[in-house]
């Protein structure tokens, strides 16, 4: 018989459904002592991108040179957009030339993206945005003659869905129970007691491990907001006819009572759980009642959908008791083995959209100064096509977008598309991470106020690296 904790219970209630807007209903506290900065307003919105975003179809080389050297690994893929042809998205002539502010860095290589991240790309030139090339998981530096002679100490289970974006949220394989971002939000409500724990980790996806951390536990928003449960605000199940309503409320009644008596521990708390997630989830729902509707319009597919629930999450922050809050947004369809050219373009559109129209909605309310997105995903994918997409890889480019964001640069680095330098694997073109998954979540660490210590313990590896931050948070643009 499985040996099920009544800690496991309670962790369980806030997983799903209705049980989901419960979030930490314990009273567990962290041994330390933390002296996190949490004053004003500040957010971190990780979108993660399931499956394997393909970072050199996504930040592709722009002089000619460096294109060539790409096409000439990629020609499969390339053949597959067609690319000769003068319409074609992946024709140099078409492609969206990046205008780097620290260009020099890079030894005359250039840098675009697709015509598809047009709105990244006028993000990125305005200065909102920053691209930090080839991260990936890490736990120590890590070159390609120390995987050869097997001395590097590597991530377990490289390659694989699962165990790779659980390595990315967590540091550890599928089946950790404590990820980074939930980490970050205990040390944020260790130093500032008065911090809403309910609604400091939210997540409009999946309930995956990313917000979960000791004392903070996510709380689940839906793409149309929060709302009661069904079971006594929804008239079409009881009814509309005399005595219904009364019914309803002697549900809502049973459902927030507190004083249930029982001998048994684990009765008494999911009755203790359920009641206050009938309090959490009304608040929730009046505050959003109350408030003015956005003007900012944003898409119907399902990145729009959750960035537009997480910026009217932000609108009502003040009814919500919190300076830090921790979003996480999950869209899929980047694990693109075959038909990328036809595929890629699509999610690349919408992820743009996406971070372009939730941009616009942060300025509309002030607070786009206070707010950083930033792109994750399972892992890069090999340089190598394999006819008509690409396969498993390692390191991988992503987004940092918000008002106090360094943008209009490249950190990190690009390598040269030279799969048989020490830049890549062995085999299929790899790119070896450069900078850490530890480096980059410290680096925004940092702005949304944790000290050092602090980071080091959120972030176990971080120590193994001569660089925490890697500077793409700065002072507020203007």
């Amino acid at each position: 018989m499985a040996n099920i904790s009544r800690r496991h219970v309670l962790a369980g209630l806030g997983t799903a459904g209705f049980a989901s807007s419960l979030s930490t209903m314990t009273g567990l506290g962290l041994n330390n002592a933390w002296a996190a900065d949490t004053g004003g307003y500040k957010a971190m919105v990780c979108i993660f991108l399931k499956g394997g975003m393909d970072g050199a179809d996504t930040i592709l080389p722009y002089d000619q040179a460096s294109y060539n050297q790409l096409r000439s690994v990629r020609d499969g893929l390339f053949n597959s957009y067609n690319s000769t042809s003068g319409t074609s998205t992946r024709n140099r002539a078409n492609l969206l030339k990046m205008n780097l502010d620290n260009a020099g860095s890079f030894g005359g290589r250039e840098f675009a993206m697709p015509v598809e991240l047009t709105p990244l790309h006028n993000m990125f030139e305005a200065g909102d945005l920053a691209v930090v090339g080839n991260v990936g998981p890490l736990i120590e530096p890590t070159t390609r003659a120390g995987m050869d002679n097997n001395s590097a100490i590597l991530p377990k289970r490289l390659f694989s869905h699962n165990d790779q974006q659980s390595t990315w949220m967590s540091f550890g394989v599928e089946g950790v129970n404590r990820g980074w971002g939930g980490r970050f939000m205990d040390r944020v409500v260790a130093s500032a007691p008065n911090q809403s724990r309910v609604f400091s980790a939210i997540t409009t996806g999946s309930n995956d491990v990313f917000l979960a951390g000791e004392t903070v536990s996510q709380f689940k928003v839906g793409t149309s907001g929060i709302r009661e449960p069904s079971l006594y605000s929804n008239e079409n199940i009881l009814g509309r006819q005399d005595g219904d309503a009364a019914a309803r409320d002697k549900i809502r009644a049973f459902l927030a009572k507190r004083d249930f008596s029982s001998r048994n521990i684990f009765e008494q708390d999911i009755a203790a759980a359920t009641a206050k997630a009938v309090d959490n989830t009304e608040q929730f729902a009046l505050a959003q009642e109350n408030a003015t509707p956005l003007t900012t319009i944003f898409g119907e597919d399902r990145v729009s959908r959750q960035m537009k629930s997480i910026a009217e999450t932000i609108q009502i922050r003040q009814f919500l008791n919190v300076s830090r809050q921790m979003f996480y947004v999950t869209t899929g369809g980047y694990d693109t083995h075959s038909n990328q050219a036809n595929t890629i373009g699509n999610l690349h559109a919408q992820l743009a959209a996406a971070i372009s129209s939730f941009r616009e909605a942060m300025i509309e309310l002030g607070e786009w100064n206070n707010v950083v997105v930033f792109t994750a995903s399972d892992f890069g994918r090999t340089t190598i096509d394999n006819g008509n997409g690409t396969d498993h890889g390692w390191g991988g480019h992503h987004f940092v977008a918000g008002g106090s964001v360094q943008g209009k640069r490249l950190y990190g680095d690009i390598p040269f598309a030279d799969v048989d330098s020490n830049d890549f694997t062995k085999s299929r073109g790899r790119l070896i991470p450069t900078t850490s998954v530890e480096q980059y979540a410290a680096t925004m660490g940092s702005w949304f106020g944790l000290d050092n210590s602090e980071l080091q313990s959120a972030l176990p590896n971080l120590r193994n690296f001569n660089t925490s931050d890697i500077g793409f948070m700065g002072t507020a643009s203007t």
